[in-house]
């Protein structure tokens, strides 16, 4: 992989996790599957009568619209309302990545190495240490939405991967079309009409800000350029880097809302990047060091 779209995924992992953080704001007025609706009918409109409709089947690109708005990104703001911290959000859907490197040895029979399985445990023991954090950021309920979330987006790029649009980002907003209506229906569906009656009083400018912020720094920008990333390179390379997204995740949730950082979340998350390093580099660190040149990755077509 590239020196440059190495730094341009780290770029876009910083703006993911800062998103978490930028939820729990818009949540604390707006209710979990309206934000998330009005979020990507703005993905949507009015750049989908601007961009010529992807070249792929309608069933990826209708698939990829709900199974990435309504299964992913609902379900997380679902989560974060059920009292998961937008940190520990952050960290929790990053078993996504492990999904979607199983998948894309299933589905498009890339191989795995030692090393990568070894990362990949490494990092589900800082995943699983989560579960014992008692400071009041944990719920059971909101780690079982977020992991929900998780198997969503492991989808989600299996279903990107095999459409293989050439102009990711008009995929991503023809695919957000097909978001908001069954977010606002599961909305009417949950809590009757009273999220939309209150609305109106209930949206200032910092949900405002937080969908606006979702909407196209996070949604628009970052997925388009992460869903082209991985169109160029494996699966089982792209996916790891989204292990930085709980750095981003936990350092925003501390700045904005205070979050504690007791010990076994310090331990939690160093397990998680240590994983992400074995996994990335393991092979490369194995080498003699004459050979061994970290800041590049094989480019496989």
């Amino acid at each position: 992989m590239k020196k440059q779209h190495i730094l341009i995924a780290i770029a876009v992992t910083a703006i993911w996790g800062l998103n978490f953080s930028i939820i729990k704001i818009g949540l604390k007025s707006v209710d979990p599957f309206i934000l998330a609706g009005i979020r990507f009918a703005l993905c949507a409109l009015p750049a989908v009568f601007f961009l010529k409709r992807p070249q792929v089947p309608w069933r990826h690109t209708i698939g990829y619209g709900l199974v990435f708005g309504v299964g992913l990104w609902g379900m997380v703001n679902l989560g974060i309302k059920a009292g998961l911290s937008s940190g520990i959000a952050s960290l929790v859907l990053q078993f996504s990545a492990f999904l979607t490197i199983l998948l894309g040895a299933v589905v498009f029979r890339e191989s795995l190495s030692r090393f990568q399985y070894l990362g990949i445990a490494v990092a589900l023991t800082g995943l699983f240490s989560i579960t014992f954090v008692t400071d009041g950021t944990v719920t059971l309920a909101g780690i079982a939405l977020v992991l929900f979330g998780a198997v969503s987006w492991s989808i989600a790029n299996v279903i990107l991967k095999k459409a293989a649009p050439k102009d990711t980002l008009a995929f991503i907003v023809w695919s957000s079309l097909f978001s908001p209506i069954p977010l606002f229906l599961l909305d009417l569906a949950v809590n009757g009409t009273t999220g939309y009656t209150d609305l109106p009083d209930q949206i200032g400018w910092a949900a405002v800000l937080s969908i606006l912020f979702q909407a196209y720094p996070n949604t628009v920008l970052g997925y388009a350029v992460w869903n082209w990333l991985l169109r160029e390179y494996p699966v089982s390379t792209v996916a790891p880097l989204s292990l930085l997204v709980p750095v981003f995740g936990v350092l925003g949730s501390m700045l904005i809302f205070n979050e504690p950082l007791p010990p076994l979340k310090l331990l939690a998350g160093a397990l998680i990047v240590t994983g992400l390093v074995i996994g990335l580099y393991g092979k490369r660190l194995a080498q003699s060091p004459t050979t061994t040149r970290l800041p590049t990755m094989s480019r496989s077509r």
